[in-house]
């Protein structure tokens, strides 16, 4: 009996999550993927046909706001390696007994709505707020010059949306350095530079591989910041999913637009973590 317990309790503990991925999770995705082979019209109703072709026109109709959405993701992942990095290196090595403080003083800004947060962003950016005006004021900028409505502004808002999922791993990962590693590759003579290189990065890559992941696929996936942030120049994939399932109803057409990005998404994930070489990284992280 004691045997079969013990057989029985690893199931048991994976099935309150298994349900709950299954509920919210598996089935929604089977009902989604129905719908994208499905022909119809909100009156009408909708018929599984299996009209394939929903994937093809959509990705034809729409491929510039699917490049688009990925660029966007892929630069603000970029940025935010480049931004994280030395905050979670200095927290992690130069922060003390107030590391909690700092990472608290991080988070602190997301604990309010994350539109409350963008609408913010729009009130900053816009032409006479409280950034630019001035200085257009004192002739420090032309009266033209506008960032509201551009890919900077887009991306900038989904870098400072998603900024705590990059410092936060990358954190983790720099806080599992023994110091003792750093000063001896400073004994061996090894540069600042070097010793960053050779030893801290690659001791860090598991919290970059994870922060990316955290990152790019939230950022390419994203509507609200496009909406409130851009223009029509800068329409993003999710923007069009949205508008296609709550305002035109077509859900066909939405459905098959979230399986392409789904899929272009997963094989960007992998491919990124074929270059990185997930082993190596795994056994970077062990040590």
């Amino acid at each position: 009996m004691d045997r079969v317990k013990r057989t029985l309790a690893p199931y048991l503990l994976v099935l309150p999550g298994g349900l709950w991925l299954l509920l919210f999770f598996a089935v929604p995705m089977a009902t989604m993927l129905s719908l994208s082979l499905q022909e119809g019209d909100i009156v009408n109703g909708f018929v599984f046909t299996g009209h394939w072709q929903n994937y093809t026109e959509s990705l034809a109709d729409y491929q510039t706001q699917l490049i688009r959405s990925l660029v966007y993701g892929a630069v603000t992942s970029i940025v935010l390696i480049a931004l994280s990095f030395p905050v979670a290196y200095w927290i992690a090595f130069y922060g003390g007994k107030r590391k909690a403080t700092y990472l608290f003083l991080i988070m602190l800004p997301f604990f309010v709505s994350f539109v409350l947060r963008t609408i913010s962003w729009r009130m900053l950016l816009t032409d006479d707020g409280v950034l630019f005006h001035p200085l257009k004021e004192a002739g420090l900028l032309p009266d033209d010059f506008q960032v509201l409505g551009t890919s900077t502004a887009v991306v900038a808002g989904l870098v400072y949306s998603f900024l705590p999922f990059m410092v936060l791993p990358i954190y983790v990962a720099l806080e599992r350095i023994d110091p003792r590693v750093v000063e001896a590759a400073r004994d061996l003579y090894a540069s600042p530079m070097t010793s960053f290189r050779k030893v801290v990065f690659p001791l860090a890559l598991p919290g970059v591989f994870a922060g990316v992941l955290m990152t790019f696929v939230p950022a390419s996936s994203d509507y609200v910041n496009s909406e409130l942030l851009g223009s029509s120049e800068t329409t993003m994939i999710g923007q069009v999913i949205q508008a296609k399932f709550l305002q035109n109803s077509d859900y066909p057409s939405a459905s098959a637009l979230s399986f392409t990005l789904m899929a272009v998404l997963l094989i960007g994930v992998f491919t990124y973590a074929r270059a990185l070489g997930t082993e190596d990284v795994m056994k970077v992280a062990a040590r």
